[in-house]
């Protein structure tokens, strides 16, 4: 049996897929959460920050990346909210969502606090740029305000709390499966992973 070792060894080591994902390494299993998708498809969900410069930073690789997703990957984006200093902008994100200018000011936001370094976080301050911007600032300061809002942003607290993420940006597949640079080693890969992990979910396996 020794002398058939080697080879043996070979065969398992070629029967396994060259992108096979590693637990640890590329992505990592927590409690499963209800996802908001049809059956069939799969949820990837973003969390970013607005003040965070790699979220930033990230923004035209995600959205090359979002373009090329299958039909039957439904991806969202979630203000992560890992302290309460960060409401204010989780606020501004629903808020902009509200009156229906969250498309258009979106990449705005990242470029004002990262690139005019802006402090949009007071409330005020993000309702005058945001005017300034095509807003009605009467409109968006009584979406900011509300109970829908507060509630979103809430949410997206909890959500950051249950998906266990100690940074953003960070990704959640299918409502179990979180991933990001930090573990995976770069942009590129960990698209790679969730792309494999949607694969693997649309097809019924782990």
């Amino acid at each position: 049996m020794k002398l058939f070792a080697p080879l043996l060894s070979a065969l398992l080591f070629a029967s396994t897929p060259a992108t096979a994902l590693e637990w640890g390494k590329d992505y990592v299993e927590v409690p499963a959460q209800p996802t908001s998708v049809k059956r069939g498809q799969v949820e990837v969900l973003e969390f970013f920050w607005y003040g965070c410069p790699h979220c930033f930073h990230l923004e035209p690789e995600l959205n090359a990346w979002v373009k090329k997703l299958p039909r039957n990957v439904v991806f969202k984006r979630v203000p992560g909210v890992l302290n309460e200093s960060w409401l204010p902008l989780a606020r501004a994100y629903y808020a902009l969502e509200a009156v229906g200018l969250q498309e258009k000011l979106h990449g705005e936001v990242f470029n004002a606090i990262h690139v005019e370094h802006l402090d949009l976080n007071p409330p005020g301050a993000f309702l005058d740029w945001a005017a300034k911007h095509g807003a009605n600032r009467k409109k968006l300061t009584a979406a900011y305000d509300s109970f829908a809002v507060d509630s979103k942003a809430m949410r997206a607290q909890q959500m950051t709390r249950d998906f266990k993420l100690n940074g953003v940006p960070a990704f959640v597949v299918a409502g179990k499966y979180t991933t990001s640079a930090y573990l995976t080693g770069g942009n590129p890969q960990t698209f790679k992973v969730i792309d494999e992990l949607s694969a693997l979910e649309r097809k019924g396996k782990k």
